[in-house]
């Protein structure tokens, strides 16, 4: 069926390829206010250190995390994410798997299966506010805790947590002993502060989706068998303690003498923190010239052709970098990690964890992606369960390109392919809005598609309509004004609106907020005259190829009024048309042979067959 065949190719194509006038600082207080905003957002200061034992996969915890009310309102409750009690047989996130129309091969019923050995829990044993013991309750992967002294506006407080917690068996995402042999990929790992913004505290179940994170700050020290390489989020601050390729050639190791090491990271201005460890890494470090280093981590039991992929992906990576940072912004850290393992590819603060048994084309392509994450997410970090278009499919955008042009592809449209898989949705009755929260998708298909395509052609199509140009100053003026903050799906309109002075609020609510589609066609041509029609519900300005019987051929495009204004083009640019009105009648001063609607082929006009129109 088409629909089991498109989940497929969609899941393979996944893995291969608040307005504010200052920039967030170390600082814990972070409130911009002038005349024409308010903005805030809360701070996290983590302290961690955990004890592991790769025996049976336990761990226990000790977390200090000083936490910041930056909001204008009284808390007098937290939360905090226990992502992996989602790994239990009867969670959420099992019977989501088992009951949805299309579930995750992944996951399946997997977790329903889950002995006691290998589930994932986090439990915890103690929680104080201040020295003071509070009270909590856990309800699935939520930590619910009310407070003995509401957290003032502008208050810090220290909450101190001992937990013990297991690993789980690698089904999504996290997890011990994946499909490829890596011991550890431990991400969503901690007991997690729940970001709370202007709408309120954001505590959805985990369903094996999304994820929203508080700015903070982490110092993370791990105890673990001295035979497993770390590597992940943050800088290690004692390589000379631990090896495992960190250290510095020139000065003398000074390795313990018992049975773990103990390794110290610390990293500041990010809303996560994971690590992944194994005895049989490979670990190779690609200085860049602009001082970022870039570490991998691999296993040393890949195949020949597999290794000299890992050591192939190693210069392209800093290439990624270089036009990532040049097209949307200048990637602010040290150090970025590429680390095997996980279910797939997955990005994370200073790092992806990838499966590392693909050829060079696969293992290119999802480095491309998840590193395009370190900016739409991790540095722009909109809220992925509300909108997780902002962050999968403007990655997708721009991936996409850089894929193109680093390989050299010479695709005249690399997005073609993103149209088809849209139309595909669409003539099937699978789409939902782009609104829609992730975890709340009918299938697994309308989310994967709409997240990662549609969110794609969102930026795409905006090409379209303001004009490539403006696009990419667009996206270089939204890095620069939302950079470490939580821009919303109004704040990337706003950033195109002002650099092109273009309206787009009837952009934004038609293609995020309806699933009215676009379908233009060419109605009539007599004589001299021609009449365009609109059939699908949304709106578009109009792009328009005449071709004339003496050979030659004209450009026009006609604006959509509701935009007040039009892109920058060398075409003829005729009266505005009115959303409303179904029909646009327009003269040209020769006889026409042919008409094409939008021949660049970047707006999703669902129905191509009548976009041309040759006269008999």
């Amino acid at each position: 069926m088409k629909y089991n065949i498109f989940l497929t190719t969609l899941m393979l194509a996944i893995v291969s390829c608040a307005s504010t006038s200052s920039k967030i600082t170390n600082s814990s207080s972070v409130i911009t206010k002038n005349t024409s905003n308010y903005y805030w957002q809360q701070h996290v200061n983590y302290t961690m250190d955990i004890d592991m034992d790769v025996n049976n996969y336990q761990y226990k915890g000790k977390q200090t995390l000083v936490y910041t009310n930056n909001s204008p309102d009284e808390l007098k409750k937290v939360f905090y994410h226990l992502y992996f009690n989602a790994f239990q047989p009867g969670s959420q996130m099992d019977v989501r798997s088992r009951t949805i129309k299309d579930p995750d091969q992944r996951v399946g019923d997997r977790i329903s299966k889950l002995s006691p050995s290998e589930i994932g829990y986090i439990k915890v044993n103690s929680l104080t506010q201040d020295g003071t013991s509070v009270s909590y309750k856990m309800v699935g992967t939520i930590l619910e805790v009310t407070l003995n002294k509401p957290i003032k506006s502008g208050e810090s407080v220290t909450f101190k947590m001992n937990f013990d917690a297991q690993v789980p068996v690698q089904i999504r995402r996290s997890g011990r002993n994946n499909k490829e042999g890596v011991a550890l990929s431990m991400t969503q790992w901690y007991p997690k502060m729940a970001e709370y913004d202007v709408q309120g505290w954001h505590t959805p179940p985990y369903i094996g989706r999304e994820f929203y994170g508080v700015w903070g700050d982490f110092d993370v020290t791990l105890h673990i068998d001295k035979k497993y390489t770390v590597g992940g989020t943050g800088y290690l601050q004692n390589p000379q303690a631990v090896g495992h390729g960190y250290q510095d050639a020139s000065k003398p190791l000074n390795l313990p003498s018992g049975k773990k090491l103990t390794w110290h990271f610390k990293a500041s201005n990010i809303h996560d923190f994971t690590w992944a460890a194994d005895p049989e890494y490979i670990h190779d470090i690609f200085k860049m010239k602009n001082g970022i280093d870039l570490h991998f981590l691999y296993k040393k039991t890949l195949d020949a052709s597999q290794i000299e992929s890992w050591k192939k992906l190693q210069p392209k990576t800093a290439e990624l970098v270089n036009y990532y940072s040049t097209h949307v912004g200048q990637y602010p850290y040290k150090q970025y990690s590429v680390i095997q393992g996980g279910d797939g590819g997955m990005e994370y603060a200073m790092c992806t964890l990838i499966t590392g048994q693909r050829i060079w084309e696969s293992l290119f392509g999802v480095t491309a992606h998840e590193l395009a994450h370190s900016w739409f997410q991790f540095l722009l970090a909109s809220n992925e369960i509300m909108h997780p278009w902002m962050d999968e499919g403007f990655t997708t955008y721009i991936s996409t390109k850089a894929e193109n042009e680093i390989l050299k592809k010479g695709l005249p449209n690399p997005y073609a392919d993103t149209y088809k898989a849209y139309e595909l949705l669409v003539n099937n009755g699978y789409e939902e809005p782009l609104s829609t929260q992730a975890d709340r998708y009918d299938t697994n298909w309308a989310y994967g598609v709409g997240s990662y395509f549609k969110g794609s052609i969102f930026l795409s199509q905006l090409e379209y309509i303001i004009g490539k140009e403006n696009v990419a100053k667009g996206l270089q003026k939204y890095f620069n004004d939302f950079a470490f903050k939580h821009p919303t799906p109004n704040d990337i309109k706003r950033s195109m609106e002002k650099v092109s002075g273009i309206h787009l609020d009837w952009y934004l609510n038609e293609w995020t907020e309806t699933t009215h589609t676009i379908d233009y066609g060419i109605k009539s041509v007599v004589n001299k005259t021609i009449t365009l029609e609109r059939i699908g519900k949304m709106p578009m300005p109009i792009d328009v190829t005449v071709n004339y019987t003496d050979g030659t051929s004209g450009n026009f495009t006609i604006p959509l009024q509701l935009m007040r204004g039009e892109k920058a083009t060398s075409a003829t640019t005729l009266k505005d048309w009115g959303w409303a009105n179904p029909t646009y009648t327009f003269e040209v001063s020769k006889p026409v042979k042919s008409v094409e609607i939008d021949p660049s082929k970047l707006m999703a006009d669902i129905n191509a067959e009548n976009n041309s129109y040759t006269v008999k």
